[in-house]
């Protein structure tokens, strides 16, 4: 259960002149998306620099298991780096959690950004060290995808200390999928996808008490559906707070069932506050969120308020 008591453990805020280390570890990334994303990151006064091993490729792997990890154990030794930020999801974190440092990541906590596959590594450095994140675009930038107000929001949760708020937005296609009243607990979670997959390992939280944050991409409705059963029946989602719906972008496919009637069945009678409509996730004008600290869920206001990841 996660209570007001527990340790949560929050890094220090990003300021001008911090190395922040890119890392890929997940799917291969591209150079050339990399630098849009460094030419942000040096705009807002941080000396990015990619891991030693961020463009390697081993099949849809960013560099074997061993590499992937290497960097990640390489920023969180490092005192001279002072975030990590990933450069995309795809698939793979999964492979290489149990490889980290936690003893490192303890002992100098550093901001870790990313969202997609990077749900898995978050799930991780949470159960192994209580740490704070950001669910938030990766440094494989795409102007056409993230433009300025995403950037802006990135920036914010990672050089600021106030708390970010997150307005449903009418033209998302979760909109419509709510259940009225206001809730107040941690916020964890992520991809929806990386959330089922973590059930049975030690990395899924005790999510009683929380407000869960699911979006996804290119996921049929059927298969959304099955996600969440097995979330159910495993009992994941007894004792939640709320639910905050993110963006379920490119997830039709040629049945009348829509993800919309599909998120609504499967959460709309766990007896808890559900919001969507949230642009956070894979779609265009996709915001940035702290993810293990304390946020407030009102779906009277079609609002998400949630205290900083970094103090």
């Amino acid at each position: 259960m996660i209570s007001e008591d527990t340790a949560v453990v929050r890094p220090p805020v990003l300021r001008p002149g911090d190395t922040v280390l890119l890392v890929s570890p997940s799917g291969p990334t591209s150079p050339e998306r990399v630098a849009r994303g460094m030419e942000l990151l040096i705009g807002w006064g941080l000396r990015p620099v990619p891991a030693p091993n961020v463009y390697a490729r081993h099949g849809y792997l960013a560099g074997t298991d061993d590499l992937r990890a290497a960097d990640l154990n390489a920023a969180f030794a490092d005192p001279q780096v002072r975030g990590v930020i990933c450069t995309r999801g795809g698939y793979g974190a999964q492979r290489i959690v149990d490889a980290i440092d936690m003893a490192a990541v303890r002992r100098d906590p550093k901001v870790v950004a990313g969202f997609s596959d990077i749900t898995a590594l978050q799930f991780a450095l949470w159960r192994g060290a209580r740490l704070a994140a950001v669910h938030g675009p990766g440094a494989a930038w795409r102007d056409e995808r993230t433009p300025l107000r995403s950037a802006e929001s990135l920036h914010a949760a990672l050089m600021t200390t106030e708390p970010v708020s997150i307005t449903a937005v009418p033209t998302e296609d979760t909109f419509d999928v709510r259940v009225p009243g206001r809730a107040t607990g941690t916020l964890l979670g992520g991809n929806l996808c990386l959330i089922a997959a973590s059930i049975g390992t030690p990395d899924l939280p005790d999510l009683t008490g929380a407000v869960l944050l699911i979006e996804d991409v290119q996921e049929p409705p059927y298969k959304v559906d099955r996600m969440l059963t097995h979330l159910r029946r495993a009992g994941a989602l007894d004792g939640l707070a709320g639910v905050a719906v993110g963006q379920f972008t490119d997830c039709g496919d040629g049945w009348d069932t829509t993800i919309v009637d599909v998120l609504t069945e499967r959460l709309g009678d766990l007896g808890v506050p559900v919001l969507g409509g949230l642009p956070i996730g894979h779609g265009p004008g996709q915001l940035t969120v702290p993810l293990g600290t304390r946020a407030t869920l009102d779906v009277n206001t079609n609002n998400l308020t949630v205290q900083p990841a970094v103090h």
